[in-house]
């Protein structure tokens, strides 16, 4: 067996004048769960639709699971795919859309067992229709998972779910990664990734700009602590001790950024003593994946 569960090269897709996908490449690992961290329009969906044999690329290779959507028709039973935007019969309860999803495949869990890998136990009786935003998603899911699957492919499994319910398809990935299945998911979130992914690839602009473990990633940034705060008075934290760089993020705002926070700090007060300004609402906080756009990029996920 292939150590790769899924290997993309120079994909390209083009909707008209706009492109999705401008070259990406993609490795992903058996086993392991493998983000797609990007903005909105980033090419994400794009990938996911490609991987998922939805879309043909218009240029480039991809092999998903040793073989390809044309060539080998047994894929269909070795994905499960849940998209960012699936819609389900809204008067069929939550087992009867498992059961009915389920026997569409030879092998797999039991309705049963699936209701209570998904924490739905309590509502499943329950019409689809009836139920919340998470919990739907988490059917979603649990549809992607009926056939057990080598590969699940998911996109934006927690998109404008509130945080209560993002844990809770936390849980579910938590387990999918026990178990040792392969999942690839598209997400915007910079907490998601970096809970829930064992590597991940910052796409932006339809191509992959750089690949790693989330902590990984965050640790080739030259600056790994951050202090911001507001000074009161004329402040000078010109060649502060132990800051790799200092900005000015608007009139009385700034941020210091480098490698241990406690000695940026104590130079940062010793200059205001010594130089007569009063800092405040100072904050501290480590790298996140956030600022690994950003150095990037030159803009923020959200922007």
């Amino acid at each position: 067996m292939s150590a790769w569960a899924l290997r993309c090269r120079k994909l390209v897709k083009r909707y008209g004048a706009v492109t999705a996908l401008d070259g990406l490449d993609l490795d992903v690992r058996q086993g392991e769960c493998f983000g797609l961290l990007g903005p909105n329009g980033a090419g994400k969906t794009t990938t996911m639709e490609i991987v998922a044999g939805l879309l043909d690329p218009g240029a480039g290779d991809i092999e998903v699971l040793g073989g390809n959507w044309r060539a080998d028709k047994e894929l269909r039973t070795r994905v499960g795919i849940a998209l960012q935007e699936t819609h389900l019969p809204d008067h069929l309860t939550v087992r009867e859309l498992l059961a009915l999803f389920r026997s569409f495949y030879r092998d797999g869990p039991t309705v049963s067992s699936l209701i209570e890998q998904l924490g739905l136990a309590d509502k499943r009786d329950t019409l689809f229709l009836n139920l919340s935003g998470g919990q739907k998603q988490r059917v979603a899911v649990g549809c992607a998972l009926v056939g057990d699957p080598e590969l699940v492919l998911l996109d934006e499994p927690t998109a404008g779910l509130d945080p209560q319910a993002r844990r809770r398809i936390w849980d579910v990935l938590g387990k999918l990664r026990t178990e040792g299945r392969t999942v690839l998911l598209s997400t915007h979130h910079i907490d998601e990734a970096e809970r829930v992914c064992d590597r991940v690839a910052v796409v932006d602009h339809g191509r992959v700009i750089a690949v790693g473990a989330p902590g990984e990633l965050i640790a080739r940034l030259d600056s790994t602590s951050l202090v911001e705060f507001r000074v009161e008075g004329v402040a000078d934290i010109a060649e502060l001790p132990g800051v790799r760089c200092a900005e000015r993020l608007d009139a009385d705002r700034f941020r210091l950024a480098g490698s241990e926070l406690h000695p940026m700090v104590e130079a940062l007060f010793a200059r205001a003593s010594t130089a007569g300004f009063r800092v405040v609402d100072l904050t501290t906080r480590q790298a996140t994946l956030e600022d690994v756009f950003v150095k990037l990029t030159g803009r923020h996920l959200r922007d």
